[in-house]
């Protein structure tokens, strides 16, 4: 597998150079164009990374979107990531980067949704979840905001787009495949195709998000997936790269090259977890049903009763349009686990 072209990165590197400090672009980001753009909030949630965050900050200043705002939260850390944003947010000015009141260990998914509420008090139109140790390609928040602005006003709508699988280096070694399928409800109960690093929400459905209570096993990614197809919202799949996805010892989430591989991790890991997280989304939808158009309602008595019910009854409803995974070694999988977990 080929390296990442340096032609692909050259804004990029030109900005995450370790032979130039952060303060030398000082200048270059006060002078940013962001009059009559439309602000987002980049929520950051760190924890030990700093090996690689210094070159996540530094991919934000490429960004060709300037009106941009860094909401960010520290969950525990003990190594130099604090350090690191604060001097970030030191040279960027106070304007540029928010610290919500608030410390401590939530995890993930609590510690990205406080985010999430503390921006949504701000003015952002647009919210984009940023990962630690991954580097934002310079057309990343553009290419969100461009697909986001023509969704009707109050209308939720999620976005989100692929991204190019690094090693710790940052040299390219894969990338996953294009979406197969359509997204939307019900396949989001049955796999995830949205991952949080390339993920950008509007204000409609920044609400949805935080009007809801999410498992406390599921990723943030997931869950807003979920909620906001699940209440008929728009669904924006980018087949365009935007990420460079990093890869290394220490990932919460690995990314598997293949799908053929995802599937055969899937069938190693058993339908335990998955069914668990399964029955946990379904319940958690049905205890918010004034969230929920009446299509999505009875999707989910019915898988609810399947649940409950027999073998019968849980074939019957495999048949649901959509209530499916992406390929069909990962559909298949999902079924015998439906069947049988």
């Amino acid at each position: 597998m080929r390296a990442f072209r340096r032609e692909d990165t050259a804004t990029v590197e030109s900005l995450m150079s370790r032979t130039e400090p952060l303060g030398a672009v000082q200048e270059r980001l006060h002078m940013l164009p962001r009059i009559g753009q439309p602000a987002v909030a980049i929520l950051l949630s760190t924890y030990n990374g700093e090996s690689f965050l210094a070159a996540q900050l530094h991919s934000f200043l490429a960004q060709t979107h300037h009106a941009w705002t860094l909401y960010w939260r520290d969950d525990g850390s003990t190594d130099g990531s604090v350090r690191l944003v604060r001097d970030f947010a030191t040279q960027a000015g106070e304007e540029r980067c928010v610290f919500p009141q608030g410390g401590g260990s939530r995890q993930i998914t609590r510690s990205f949704l406080a985010l999430l509420q503390s921006a949504r008090a701000g003015a952002a139109a647009y919210f984009a979840f940023s990962d630690q140790d991954d580097v934002w390609l310079p057309e990343k928040l553009a290419r969100g905001i461009a697909a986001l602005e023509k969704v009707p006003a109050g209308q939720p709508a999620l976005y989100c787009a692929q991204r190019i699988v690094v090693d710790s280096e940052l040299w390219r070694t894969g990338e996953p495949g294009p979406l197969r399928r359509r997204p939307g409800f019900p396949a989001a109960l049955t796999q995830n195709i949205a991952p949080g690093c390339t993920m950008m929400l509007n204000r409609a459905a920044a609400d949805l998000v935080l009007a809801s209570e999410p498992p406390d096993t599921v990723w943030h990614d997931w869950w807003c997936y979920v909620i906001v197809a699940a209440a008929g919202g728009h669904i924006l799949a980018d087949p365009t790269q935007t990420v460079l996805y990093r890869q290394h010892a220490n990932n919460h989430v690995g990314e598997h090259r293949s799908w053929w591989r995802r599937g055969i991790a899937a069938i190693r890991r058993g339908p335990g977890p998955f069914m668990r997280l399964l029955r946990q989304h379904v319940t958690t939808l049905q205890a918010r049903p004034e969230l929920l158009p009446p299509a999505t309602r009875r999707q989910l008595a019915v898988i609810a009763g399947a649940l409950n019910g027999g073998r019968i009854a849980r074939l019957k409803v495999l048949a649901e349009p959509g209530f499916s995974r992406q390929t069909w070694l990962e559909t298949l999988v999902f079924r015998v686990w439906f069947l049988l977990g």
